[in-house]
């Protein structure tokens, strides 16, 4: 039974007209969310969508749905990946997530022929390539539901480099003992035919399935020999001829029936240990009112606790130093069960925040605790005084520990995400397990009006120091054009696009996202460690 920690006590006002604007603001951005998420489950057009369908073939994330466990839930990752960029398919031209196939947490990939044949452009191989990571770190089997035609040949200087990695790391993860399975459905073309090649375990539709280098057309090129694709490499082929496959189905529906089965055989244990036999409390503050208490402006600060008491096992919370280091939230909860440290932020850094994280760290790795960060910082305070006390090593000290923790970290945006206090709290560059925005979020190394601000004192000083007359007007033409960019380029819809999350998702539903996330990194090992190699004291 889990142990029962102190209950936090609610401060929000529901009553007034702030929190009832708030809750607007948010309730209207959470609907531009969904929005943006039905967009990507579009799966091309039309006309595309019907001849696919006329063949007889199901879409991809019918195929996903087909495989998975009656009612098991499907944490999508990366679904808004390309979004508004040039040349780029909204989700990368991939469906990408963890489900349960036979009570087992799988990672499930599809390509969507749908849109270019299924073809991968770069941002299919930066999101394929974080998918695999995630799928490594948590050690998750994994299905790939494949239909190719390979590179986008418009891209192919920004496909084929970096691509090559998807094949290596099908080779890495057989040696590592993270069984992989290749379903084929259709056309699988050069690049895409080594996605069946390289994984353990082949399942081919007859009559649809074709693997080959080169298809017919490549072949008379090259060596002049003429040959239909199903001779070249068809099912039937590879099942009778090459041993490509390992399995012969008839139809789409037995080729996921036999990666179930695939699934069944490999008798899958986790290595972390779960709870058991323990009853999960709700918490006592419900999901909807994270939308009055958190703000839409993010400028406009917020108590971290109030997040916490809607997010954790009966808003139950225990306290690490909470006179110390105020600004800096750290402390003990269970969510569905699984205890984790908690660190969260209600404003800026300074020495003592930086101090306290450090040890609450080592404490967590002490306790074998996995590790949220909920993220709203704007980074480390400067100025002369801090300076002299030495904020660079505490942030040092607190950048280290975060560096070299051995438990898996969580990271949910909240808010702001500026500077050294993205790194600090498990950003991106410092390897969290998983990290989540919320649809009110900016990351940035700074905001822009204090960037904006900066660029100009440089400005300033570069045409004094020259000893030239400043041309106010270019200037300003200037600093409102990197404004405007530095605005865009810190929205949560520019970052998640370039996978730099793993997906923005409603504040309503981060207890459930976070509760199979826990479920998840116990896939692999949960263990602390030594943190430190030198550290400035």
């Amino acid at each position: 039974m889990a142990t029962k920690y102190p209950r936090l006590q609610s401060r929000a006002i529901t009553s007034t007209p702030e929190y009832a604007e708030n809750m607007a603001e948010m309730r209207k951005l959470c609907e531009d969310l969904t929005s943006r998420v039905a967009e990507c489950a579009i799966q091309g057009s039309n006309s595309s969508v019907k001849k696919h369908l006329a063949r007889g073939q199901m879409l991809a994330r019918d195929r996903i749905e087909s495989l998975l466990d009656t009612d098991s839930p499907f944490l999508e990752l990366l679904p808004l990946a390309g979004l508004g960029m040039d040349g780029m398919t909204v989700g990368g031209s991939v469906v990408g997530g963890i489900g349960l196939v036979n009570g087992v947490e799988c990672m499930i990939t599809a390509n969507v022929p749908t849109y270019a044949g299924g073809a991968s452009n770069e941002i299919s191989v930066q999101k394929s390539l974080r998918l695999n990571a995630i799928a490594v770190e948590n050690r998750l089997p994994g299905i790939a539901l494949t239909q190719s035609a390979g590179a986008n040949l418009g891209q192919q200087s920004r496909v084929f480099h970096a691509g090559g990695a998807m094949f290596r790391n099908l080779a890495i993860k057989s040696k590592l003992n993270i069984p992989t399975c290749c379903v084929v459905f259709g056309s699988s073309t050069a690049g895409g035919a080594y996605a069946p090649g390289m994984s353990d375990y082949v399942i081919m539709v007859k009559e649809r399935a074709q693997v080959f280098l080169g298809g017919p057309p490549l072949v008379k090129m090259a060596t002049g020999e003429v040959v239909d694709a199903e001779s070249l490499g068809g099912a039937e082929m590879h099942s009778r001829k090459s041993g490509l496959a390992d399995q012969l189905a008839r139809d789409e529906m037995e080729a996921l029936r036999m990666a179930r089965e695939w699934v069944a055989s490999l008798e899958w244990l986790k290595l972390g240990a779960v709870p058991k036999g323990v009853d999960v409390e709700e918490p006592v503050y419900d999901a909807e009112s994270l939308l009055g208490v958190v703000q839409a402006n993010i400028r406009i600060p917020f108590e971290s606790r109030e997040v916490i008491a809607r997010l954790v096992d009966g808003s139950r919370f225990l306290d690490f130093k909470p006179l110390y280091g105020p600004n800096l939230i750290t402390g003990w909860a269970h969510i569905h069960g699984f205890h984790v440290g908690i660190i969260a932020n209600d404003s800026v850094f300074f020495p003592e925040e930086a101090n306290k994280a450090t040890q609450f760290i080592q404490l967590c790795n002490m306790r074998n605790a996995p590790i949220l960060f909920l993220s709203n910082i704007t980074g480390f305070m400067v100025g002369r005084s801090y300076e002299e006390n030495g904020i660079i090593k505490a942030g040092a000290r607190f950048i280290n520990a975060v560096s070299n923790s051995c438990v898996p970290h969580i990271t949910v945006v909240i808010g702001a995400s500026y500077g050294a206090g993205n790194y600090a709290m498990s950003g991106r560059a410092y390897a969290p397990r998983f990290l989540f925005s919320w649809p009110n979020s900016k990351c940035s190394v700074m905001g822009p009006d204090q960037l904006t601000g900066v660029m100009e004192i440089v400005m300033r000083d570069a045409a004094a120091n020259a000893k030239k007359q400043i041309n106010e007007e270019s200037m300003n033409a200037r600093l409102s054009v990197f404004r405007e960019a530095v605005a865009e380029e810190q929205d949560v819809y520019y970052t998640t696009a370039r996978c730099l999350d793993d997906g923005v998702i409603d504040p309503r539903d981060t207890r459930s996202v976070l509760g199979m996330c826990l479920e998840i990194v116990h896939g692999n090992e949960v263990k602390g460690g030594n943190l430190y190699g030198v550290s400035r004291m």
